[in-house]
Order: structure tokens, then sequence, then C-alpha cells
């Protein structure tokens, strides 16, 4: 029965409805690129993501913050989460219509770090009303991406940039859809975010620094917590192939 449910709610609900892509790169040898925070002061920052075998319209958000985890600016955060609006939410007849949405469950770790910073003006969760930066923000591209960034400014020598991950309707044996039957964020989730980090010293930066999975965040968004233990992710793991990242001081 849990497995009937699962795939009648996937075919009534649309699986882009978190992320506003971009048309789907099938060449890999030329992913797409991106640019934001164009007019940044401080280090240029490239993100090659190689999307997974799992990767299907994910939100993201890449942060930096100093070595004690206090936010200092976001780098890249995908549209549709960043602005709270989505192509695909409301139903009408036989098509889908644009809508509004707030999600406490796709990208709480960010949700928290963004609400606590001075950055973010004093808002809750993206909305249309309370967007992340223009600056900031891009479509989603459907397969691997190059994302061409800047810092504001250089001030800190060691910085850790931080990205967060999660999929809609991510089902696993573990996080199924009877596990919290009444908790409606817990359902557009499953499976929670997960959280990639790593630290770089400015003053004597590597080649390039590979993003390994540090966690994940709570499963409803009802908290800012990094969970550590990874052992209950399956298909959330392999949305990213790998994250590497090279930055030039």
């Amino acid at each position: 029965m849990k497995n009937i449910f699962i795939i009648t709610s996937l075919l009534l609900i649309p699986a882009f409805l978190f992320s506003e892509g971009q048309k789907k790169d099938e060449n890999k040898e030329n992913p797409a690129q991106i640019e934001t925070n164009i007019n940044g002061k401080g280090y240029s920052i490239t993100i090659q993501f190689e999307a997974g075998e799992a990767d299907n319209h994910p939100s993201m958000a890449l942060w930096v913050e100093d070595l004690h985890g206090n936010f200092i600016q976001p780098l890249f955060v995908t549209k549709s989460f960043a602005t709270g609006t989505y192509r695909y939410v409301k139903q009408a007849g036989d098509h889908w219509e644009p809508g509004t949405k707030l999600y406490k469950a796709s990208l709480p770790y960010f949700i928290h770090k963004w609400t606590n910073s001075k950055n973010s003006r004093g808002f809750k969760i993206p909305s249309p009303q309370h967007p992340v930066p223009d600056a900031y923000t891009s479509a989603t591209a459907l397969n691997d991406f190059i994302l061409h960034t800047k810092t504001d400014n250089k001030g800190k020598d060691k910085l850790r940039l931080v990205m967060e991950i999660n999929q809609a309707w991510d089902f696993n044996d573990y996080w199924h859809n009877a596990k919290f039957p009444e908790n409606k964020e817990y359902k557009a989730s499953c499976q929670p975010s997960i959280i990639y980090a790593v630290t770089i010293d400015t003053n004597a930066p590597m080649e390039y620094y590979v993003m390994n999975p540090i966690g994940h965040g709570h499963y409803a968004g009802e908290n800012g917590k990094l969970y550590t233990d990874l052992s209950t992710l399956t298909t959330a793991k392999n949305i990213a192939k790998k994250i590497e990242i090279r930055i030039e001081p």
C-alpha cells in the first residue's frame, strides 16, 4: 500500500514544483554556466557541480560563514526558493498555475542561518515580500553546472563554504510517506536536506577543494540544527556526485 501511495502522489504533483529550471542539458561535456554576485569585491569562487544519478530539480543554497558557524553571506540560492514563487503550485483543471508557497522543510539549515543574519532584514522564509536578493539567485540547472560567483569583500582569511540540497518527495524505506502522517511539511520533503561544507584558507589556497556531506537538516524544518547521522539517507546522498570548489584570492 505504501508504494502505491507514493506513485500516485508523484503523478498528481509535478516533481519540478520546488525549482524553476532551465532546459535540461544532456551534453555532460558542456555544463550550464551560472553567474551570481558579479559585482562582489571579494574572492572569485568557482563551483563545479556534478549531478548524481538521483538529481531531479533539487532546491539549493550555497553560502559563506566563519569558522564559528556565523553566517556571512549567500552566494547562490535557487530562484524559486529564494522568492517563494514556483511555476507549478495550483492545479486548475488539466494544468498547473504558478503561485507562492513557503516550504520550511526544503532548506531549513539555510533558513535559520539566514534568518539570524543581519542581511535577512528580519524575514523568516523567503517570500515575494522578503526574497533573497536577486544578485545571489539563479534558476536551477537541471544537470551539471558551473557556478561563477564572488564574495562581497575579502574580510576573513579562513572561510567555510556550506551548501544545502533538498529534493521534493524523496522517499525511502526509513523516510516513508507514513512516518509522520499529520505533518505536511515532512510530506513535501521526506528525506531531509543534506548539507555539505569545506573550509578554505585564503592565504594558502589549495588548487581545488571537494565539498563533503556533514549532516542533514530537520525533516520538517522546525529548527536549524545540524544532524550528523547520515545513515538513514539513501538517494539524497546521490543528488550530487561531486562538488568541486576553486578560489582566487
